[in-house]
């Protein structure tokens, strides 16, 4: 057996194992810490990073907001005390040992202003930034100022060269590494393009390759590339390592570090992750993002996708096509038995989306997604799902219908940290999640320590 060499990563020299980031309390100051204590990288969610006090007690998140801006603000001052109080945490539990760093969406509203204020007050315990889910151009120059390295996620070479000519030319020195995640196999959201084919993954070596040359161009042949995404053991990547086409290479793991004894997830979701198949598992459009996601097919996923399917068009004036009166409004006449039928079945609201659609729910679907739309507090930074949007110049919307194929993401995955029925909630996974069930670590339902994990993982024939 071979032993993987530590490397320099966010300025000290640690195993290239890294925590992936996931958001709203499921990778906290306990997981970030073990994994630094084990000698890699912990990543501590800053996506509504839930508040600890000094004596360890949770506080909740209580809003009180009026309109959606005022809790808006709300959300943010506490994702910054949630933030700090998880640092606090992982460096306590750290022992001074591996490296901490936040994760954070750019598509959340705020994110930049949390990434600021967090820095100014981490007094040196925080060592880098990870950030996707957008362009985050701004990242480099907010880092660079609080000398704190940064790691942006990207899908594709041509993604990280727009960033690097753009903006992070300017800031060469506190480049980290540059994650490159898998928009076919990481869990949670990822970065398939337009011009990429949901249902035909891309093998990833090539494309790190190219990430590489890119990166070499740029004079960056000392900055690692951080390969996420279907990363289950460092063994299947043992050709990547001393390889002069991949260059400097670390690995970062969100899935299995779901599945550990430090992990906050329900024991509900740690069963269901020890019985997965393969089709347990899927990409998906349903996140109010607008991005693909990655998730178990569960109650709450079957939900989504029987909505979706509950479908007709309609439109206000009847016309040759659209004759069938329905409510207030026209149907096609090959649909009405359709409709007939979902309304007997109990699924009498049709509401509409910005497709000129009519979705058919129950009454109590309806009020349910109704209460969500109004009682939206702008998680992110624009939103399909309740319209909000984080421009003053337009109101604060999107100018778009509210969508109600989408969900409210914040509440599904709050819901899920508080247990509360955690068939019913989103859970995202990658699509490598289907192991647990056969790798020996995990045998006869044993979840090991972070310590455990790391231990495995730094050791490859």
């Amino acid at each position: 057996m071979k032993s993987i060499q530590k490397m320099m990563i966010s300025g000290k020299e640690v195993y290239p194992i890294i925590e992936g980031g996931k958001g709203v309390g499921i990778t906290n100051g306990e997981t970030a810490g073990a994994f630094a204590a084990a000698g890699a990288v912990g990543t501590f969610s800053g996506v509504h990073a839930l508040l600890y006090d000094e004596e360890g007690n949770y506080v909740p998140m209580d809003l009180k907001g009026k309109n959606r801006l005022e809790r808006t603000r709300e959300r943010i001052e506490y994702a910054i005390k949630g933030a700090l109080s998880q640092i606090r945490i992982a460096h306590n539990k750290s022992n001074g040992n591996g490296r901490i760093h936040m994760n954070l969406l750019w598509g959340m509203m705020g994110t930049e202003e949390i990434i600021r204020r967090v820095l100014e007050q981490a007094e040196g315990k925080l060592h880098g930034v990870t950030c996707g889910a957008g362009m985050p151009y701004q990242l480099g120059e907010i880092c660079a100022e609080h000398k704190t390295y940064y790691y942006p996620i990207v899908s594709s070479a041509r993604a990280f060269m727009v960033l690097w000519k753009r903006a992070y030319n300017k800031h060469p020195e506190w480049l980290g590494g540059v994650v490159y995640e898998d928009p076919w196999k990481a869990g949670g959201h990822n970065g398939l393009s337009n011009k990429e084919n949901p249902e035909k993954p891309e093998p990833p070596y090539e494309r790190v390759v190219e990430l590489r040359k890119m990166m070499d161009r740029f004079g960056l042949q000392e900055v690692p590339i951080v390969m996420a995404g279907g990363v289950w053991t460092i063994d299947e990547f043992k050709d990547w390592i001393d390889n002069p086409e991949i260059g400097k290479i670390a690995f970062q793991l969100g899935t299995r570090p779901l599945l550990t004894q430090e992990s906050p997830i329900p024991d509900a979701f740690k069963q269901k992750l020890l019985n997965l198949q393969p089709e347990d598992i899927t990409l998906n459009k349903f996140s109010p993002t607008g991005f693909y996601s990655s998730a178990i097919i569960n109650d709450f996923l079957k939900e989504q996708f029987a909505m979706s399917d509950r479908q007709v068009e309609f439109k206000k004036e009847q016309d040759d096509e659209f004759e069938i009166p329905n409510g207030r409004y026209f149907i096609k006449k090959e649909d009405k038995e359709r409709v007939t039928s979902w309304i007997e079945s109990g699924f009498t609201e049709g509401l509409r989306t910005p497709d000129d659609t009519l979705m058919y729910v129950s009454e109590d679907k309806a009020k349910q997604i109704k209460a969500d739309q109004q009682g939206c507090s702008g998680c992110l930074a624009a939103c399909k799902f309740s319209s909000w949007a984080a421009s003053e110049e337009h109101r604060f919307t999107t100018g778009n219908r509210m969508d109600p194929r989408s969900f409210c993401i914040m509440n599904t995955l709050q819901y899920l940290v508080d247990d509360k029925d955690a068939e019913k909630q989103l859970m995202f996974a990658g699509h490598s999640a289907f192991r647990f069930q056969k790798d020996p670590l995990y045998k006869d339902g044993y979840i090991p320590s972070v310590k455990e994990l790391v231990s495995q993982l730094v050791q490859f024939k």
